[in-house]
C-alpha cells in the first residue's frame, strides 16, 4: 500500500511538473485576477463575462481540483452532451452551458506556458490535447476547428475523431 501511494505521488509531481512557463520574458494572457471563484466548480471571465467549467466534460469538481478523467467525444456528441446535461437540470444551477467558439477557447488559452498552455491554477487537471469548439470549418462539412492546449493551438478535425471538451456560458 505504501509503495503505490508512493508511485501516485511520483506519478503526480511527474505530470504536475510537465507544465512549463516563461515568466520572465512574457506576461500571463490568462491571470489568477482576470477570474472570478464562483465557488462551485465555475469561473466568470471579468472581461468577457464568459462562464467557463473548470473541469472538462468527465471530470468532476472536488473544491480542489479536477477529478478524474476527461470523456472523449465526437464534434456531434459532445453538442449533445451539452444539451443532455443542461436537459438534466444543468451544471451550478444554471441549464444554458455550451460548446465554446474558437475564439473563445483561445480566451483561456495561457501563451505564457506550454504543455498544457492553460493556468493550471485555473483549470487543474487539463491535458496538452486538443479540445472540440463549436466551430464548423466553412466548405467541408464534415470538418470542425479544435483548439489543442498543447502545442498544436487551433487545428481543423474531422467532427468523426474523439476530442475533449469544456463548456461555456454566456456569451454568443
Amino acid at each position: 500500500m505504501k509503495y503505490l501511494f508512493l508511485l501516485l505521488l511520483c506519478a503526480a509531481a511527474s505530470a504536475a511538473a510537465a507544465q512549463t512557463c516563461d515568466t520572465a520574458s512574457r506576461s500571463p494572457s490568462t491571470p489568477v485576477e482576470r477570474f472570478k471563484d464562483n465557488g462551485d466548480g465555475t469561473l466568470t471571465d471579468t472581461q468577457s463575462g464568459l462562464v467557463w467549467m473548470r473541469c472538462a466534460l468527465g471530470q468532476r469538481w472536488d473544491g480542489v481540483t479536477c477529478a478524474g478523467k476527461p470523456d472523449s467525444h465526437t464534434w456531434r456528441s459532445a453538442q449533445e452532451a451539452a444539451a443532455r446535461l443542461n436537459g438534466h437540470g444543468g451544471y451550478a444551477k444554471h441549464a444554458d452551458w455550451r460548446v465554446p467558439h474558437v475564439p473563445e477557447l483561445a480566451m483561456i488559452a495561457e501563451r505564457q506556458c506550454a504543455d498544457p498552455r492553460i493556468n493550471l491554477a485555473l483549470f487543474p487537471a487539463t491535458p496538452a490535447a486538443p479540445f472540440w469548439s463549436a466551430t464548423p470549418r466553412k466548405g467541408f462539412d464534415n470538418d470542425a476547428y479544435l483548439l489543442s492546449f498543447g502545442p498544436e493551438g487551433a487545428t481543423p478535425g474531422d467532427q468523426g475523431e474523439v476530442h475533449f471538451v469544456r463548456l461555456v456560458r454566456g456569451g454568443k
